[in-house]
């Protein structure tokens, strides 16, 4: 699903990611740790090309990424982009749009789906996400647990092939918490493939099959989340 070959990433004068090499199977989740600024959320934007890099090779869900992708990438970019689903720590909610505008904004306007499909879609997904009754509601209008659970509801629109969150939960006390890892369990129960970047110890403990430890921008470990957890 994911096979990514000496990543080397520079911002300026500095190597944020360092040679990363690692491979992630189909349904596999992978919680991503360690210091601020070790290059986490780096490394997940450029698995969907947001940030693109200057060395090395991704492949993912069918894409195969390289440094010297162009303009003329623009097409593949936004298939890509479907098929990686990325939830941003600041979530990006449009907040003049409803919580249904914001879910179906993607598969209308970018995809061309009928807008009848895209809305049926997004009201199954926001039942799922147990916010049926938000639908008509404005982003200052719901908790941080429900935002969260709308920006994942918004990626699942796309039915990408991969899932990438970039803290999840860190904004977020206990309560609002556990909304927001139920339904992420649930992703990982359905095999959805899932790379997270979390300071949350107890997520990773909890959800992943594997943990990646980043510092320095190089790849120090990847266990099963056993081994960190008794560390």
């Amino acid at each position: 699903m994911i096979r990514i070959r000496d990543l080397h990433k520079r911002f300026g004068g500095r190597d944020v990611l360092r040679g990363i090499t690692a491979d992630v199977a189909a349904g596999e989740v992978i919680a991503i740790v360690g210091p601020s600024g070790g290059g986490k959320s780096t490394l997940l934007r450029c698995l969907n090309y947001l940030t693109p890099f200057e060395h090395g090779s991704i492949e993912i869900a069918g894409f195969t990424l390289r440094p010297d992708l162009g303009h003329a990438a623009a097409p593949m970019m936004r298939e890509l982009r479907a098929a990686v689903g990325m939830v941003f720590q600041e979530l990006h909610l449009f907040p003049h749009l409803t919580v249904l505008d914001n879910i179906t904004l993607a598969p209308r306007v970018v995809h061309g789906r009928p807008a009848a499909d895209a809305v049926r879609a997004a009201r199954d997904l926001l039942e799922r996400m147990a916010l049926g009754d938000r639908a008509d509601s404005y982003p200052s209008q719901l908790s941080g647990g429900q935002k969260q659970r709308v920006a994942i509801a918004r990626a699942l629109a796309q039915q990408p092939r991969v899932l990438l969150f970039d803290e999840p939960t860190s904004a977020l006390d206990p309560a609002l918490r556990g909304e927001v890892m139920q339904v992420m369990r649930s992703l990982a129960r359905d095999g959805m493939t899932m790379l997270v970047v979390t300071h949350d110890v107890a997520l990773g403990s909890e959800l992943a099959d594997r943990i990646w430890t980043l510092e320095d921008g190089a790849l120090a470990e990847s266990v099963p989340p056993a081994r960190t957890v008794a560390a």
